[in-house]
């Protein structure tokens, strides 16, 4: 048992080791100094070969450690050709080898898994150290703000200053509300913040949502159901009062028959008359507003679309066929461009079609006053495959002050306005999960986009 044990290499290399050792004594004490110097020689062969021996474990564990630093575990250790003391050492280093490569599998394959997810999401996220150098950043946030990439996070400064001055004084635990121009649209993100420390290093975690089409359909709805109240609100009131005057206006032209039937004085008269006169007003106005009251619960209540494959070559061409008298009498030119000529897309015609044309006669107020009045109906599809339509003129153009304020059902510019096209257009867009963009320059002109998602391209 005990021998077994032994190392055979190490009892042999000790063995020879004395063997050599005594050999020399005895040559040296007979004079026979060749045979001495051959048996020192031997023995300090002996000696190299016993301390290489001894110390090939102490080398193994130095090129383990050496491997463990520099986080190489792909080495495999050979243990059968080993000796037996260094057998367990090594087989040992090859467990711990094993278990660090299926841990370092295990955590490469929880990060793909964690890749994958954050690709999905539709909320940009970028993350960047202390000094702004951008850690990680996924593709919702390139997407959105159109960037092809970002190395360092005051690189917005320049390319989105709204957006960067947010980030700036984001608070964690407070989102906040931006509003900004990527590429030719106008967005809403909501900006949250949040920072941790990574092995002592401080983060910042910033998270991007567009909510534009969240907020368009919360006020949407907020207006349509402000007019249903005041619609309601005012029929209620309206039509008792339109009743009313109608029952006093036959009173009066019956006393007006009577009186003329007994000749009676001129004061009567001329009295009833103005009473006649008023109520006639009154009944005239209450019933204008009954049908305004009307109309505007018609625009709070429209029907869900019906689609159909549209070619958008068609819908621009019909569009301005059916205002070209119009527009020729004021002396306007309208140029029409779609690319490719093919360009289609499913939405409900007809709702398109009174968007266009509210435009389109929008347009044509605004270049009443401009030499040259030019619109352009234009069409095409972006680097997503959305579908783009455009209305543009070059006319007097919007104010900046009340630019944001188009939309907003009731408010119009115009002294014989109604305030309802452009909001009717953003409903219908939004029907069709679309949006409509405004870019104007005051005194230069116009130019209204329709955007449809992605998935209404074709």
């Amino acid at each position: 048992m005990i021998f077994n044990r032994l190392d055979t290499g190490l009892l042999g290399r000790l063995v020879l080791l004395l063997a050599a050792l005594g050999g020399g004594g005895y040559a040296a004490l007979h004079q026979a100094y060749g045979l001495a110097l051959g048996a020192l020689g031997l023995l300090l062969v002996l000696v190299v070969s016993l301390t290489r021996y001894l110390t090939r474990g102490q080398q193994a564990l130095a090129d383990f450690a050496l491997a463990v630093r520099y986080r190489d575990f792909s080495r495999q250790y050979p243990v059968p050709p080993a000796p037996a003391s260094l057998r367990h050492l090594l087989a040992a280093f090859n467990q711990v080898n094993a278990t660090f490569r299926e841990l370092r599998a295990e955590r490469e394959g929880q990060f793909q898994y964690l890749q994958t997810i954050l690709t999905l999401l539709d909320t940009g996220i970028v993350s960047y150290d202390a000094a702004g150098t951008v850690a990680w950043v996924n593709e919702a946030f390139r997407h959105t703000l159109q960037l092809p990439y970002l190395k360092n996070i005051h690189a917005l400064q320049s390319r989105q200053p709204v957006l960067y001055e947010a980030i700036r004084r984001a608070v964690p635990g407070q989102p906040a509300v931006v509003k900004l121009t990527v590429g030719q649209q106008t967005v809403q993100l909501l900006v949250s913040a949040t920072r941790f420390k990574l092995r002592g290093e401080a983060f910042t975690l910033l998270a991007f949502k567009n909510v534009s089409q969240a907020l368009a359909d919360t006020e949407t709805a907020a207006w349509q159901q402000l007019l249903r109240v005041m619609t309601h609100e005012i029929m209620n009131s309206v039509a008792p009062i339109a009743s009313l005057a109608d029952s006093l206006g036959r009173h009066v032209q019956a006393a007006q028959s009577s009186q003329a039937a007994q000749s009676s004085g001129s004061v009567a008269a001329e009295l009833l008359d103005d009473v006649g006169t008023g109520i006639r007003i009154i009944q005239q106005r209450s019933e204008g507003l009954l049908r305004f009251a009307q109309v505007y619960r018609d625009f709070s209540t429209l029907a869900p679309p019906q689609r159909t494959t549209l070619y958008v070559q068609a819908l621009l061409e019909a569009t301005r066929q059916l205002l070209a008298k119009q527009l020729a009498a004021q002396g306007i030119e309208v140029t029409l461009s779609v690319r490719p000529a093919h360009l289609t897309l499913p939405a409900d015609g007809h709702l398109l079609e009174q968007v266009l044309i509210n435009l389109v006669l929008n347009a044509a107020q605004a270049v009443a006053q401009t030499p040259n009045p030019r619109i352009s109906l234009l069409a095409w599809p972006d680097e997503q495959e959305r579908v783009v339509i455009e209305v543009k003129d070059n006319g007097s153009g919007i104010p900046a002050d009340v630019l944001d304020s188009i939309f907003i059902p009731f408010f119009t510019t115009r002294p014989h306005g109604s305030g309802i096209g452009l909001s009717l257009a953003k409903q219908i867009m939004q029907l069709h999960q679309g949006s409509i963009q405004v870019h104007s320059v005051e005194g230069a002109g116009s130019a209204f986009q329709l955007w449809f998602p992605h998935s209404a391209a074709f």
